[in-house]
């Protein structure tokens, strides 16, 4: 299991690195799915064209906590085997990638049900702070916490 936040692409991690990793866990032999997800830096968005985001979080200590907190939480409440996160701070260009989560689960239904709660609650339970600069100016935006 594999839960990092990464600062400023100092450590290259993709989705096949996630997924290599669960297939390492103990309890492969018994799991029947793996969920992914890749959350990407947006371009276009209400008439706004991005010309880079910043995104950054006010304690790191507590995002991974918080983090955690959330993965535990997932894994106790659907039964899945392991959950990885990595999610990126720091500044990006439209396609990056910013958010990477995979489930490991017995059966495909909890394994996407805890899947798509760990990417919901990262999204509105963690501090945040994301700036949107275009040529329209900067767009600040607070999330989680």
């Amino acid at each position: 299991m594999v839960i990092k936040l990464i600062e400023d692409k100092e450590e290259k991690i993709e989705m096949a690195d996630l997924i290599a990793d669960l297939k390492k866990s103990r309890k492969v032999d018994y799991s029947g799915a793996i969920f992914t997800f890749e959350g990407i830096v947006r371009g276009k968005e209400d008439e706004m064209d991005l010309k880079k985001l910043i995104l950054t979080t006010p304690d790191k200590e507590k995002t991974i906590k918080d983090i955690e907190r959330i993965i535990e939480n997932a894994k106790m409440k659907y039964g899945v085997f392991e959950i990885s996160v990595v999610h990126h701070i720091g500044e990006f260009y439209t396609g990056d990638s910013l958010f990477l989560v995979a489930v490991l689960g017995n059966h495909r239904k909890e394994t996407l049900d805890a899947l798509h709660e760990v990417i919901e609650k990262v999204k509105h339970d963690v501090e945040f702070k994301k700036e949107e600069i275009s040529n329209e100016g900067t767009k600040i935006i607070m999330a989680g916490g």
